[in-house]
């Protein structure tokens, strides 16, 4: 479990074609202090387990599945990536709750520098219009992002200086492929929502507002 707050960005060092998937080696800009092997870190957005991991870089091997969902398949030596480790319970929760389980790519339509900060529209598989709010939280290439705007298949936020400065999305430029994952919340209640009819044959009653704020959904 991640926040979508980035720690520091990386550089991948190398990446190892396999008969299936791929390895890839990971340089982060910052030391990981008590490295501890099988730990998860989020490379852009995406939790992969460090294989073998010290203070100066990290291993991860990348399943065929990550490969076609997201973009790591894009990288190469060079390339900069968000990195962040998981979330511990004594931790601040500054952005959101992330899974690293990306739902969809998407690209950078617009990229437009405005006076204090600078604002992106992204295309979205228009199935997943449903996930996004205005005011919403989105995660994109591991970053926690509020939703400024969303239309049918597209969706935009605003990206201060800070935010700027201290991620990939500073590269991004109008044509690029970002990894996104939606809020997680809400793909849990329309799970529930959809099992209704199951839930009232338990003899639980209706799946209503009432029934979720005596579960503690709302």
């Amino acid at each position: 479990m991640f926040t979508g707050i980035v720690q520091g960005l990386g550089t991948v060092k190398s990446v190892k074609k396999m008969a299936e998937g791929s390895v890839l080696v990971i340089a982060p800009d910052f030391v990981l202090e008590h490295p501890e092997e099988g730990e998860s870190i989020a490379v852009n957005g995406v939790c992969l387990t460090a294989t073998t991991i010290s203070g100066d870089f990290f291993t991860a091997d990348v399943s065929p599945e990550t490969l076609s969902r997201s973009t790591l398949g894009e990288l190469g030596p060079g390339s900069r990536v968000n990195l962040e480790r998981a979330l511990r319970l004594s931790d601040r929760l500054g952005g959101h709750i992330v899974s690293g389980h990306i739902d969809c790519t998407g690209q950078v339509l617009e990229r437009k520098e405005l006076r204090q900060f600078t604002l992106f529209r992204f295309r979205i598989d228009a199935k997943y219009d449903r996930y996004l709010i205005e005011k919403g939280s989105v995660t994109i290439d591991g970053i926690s992002l509020t939703v400024n705007s969303c239309t049918s298949g597209e969706f935009s936020v605003a990206i201060i200086p800070h935010t700027l400065s201290i991620t990939t999305l500073g590269f991004r430029k109008v044509g690029d492929r970002v990894n996104i994952e939606v809020d997680v919340i809400g793909k849990y209640v329309e799970k529930l929502l959809q099992g209704g009819t199951d839930v009232r044959a338990a003899g639980e009653g209706s799946l209503d507002a009432e029934f979720l704020a005596k579960h503690g959904f709302i």
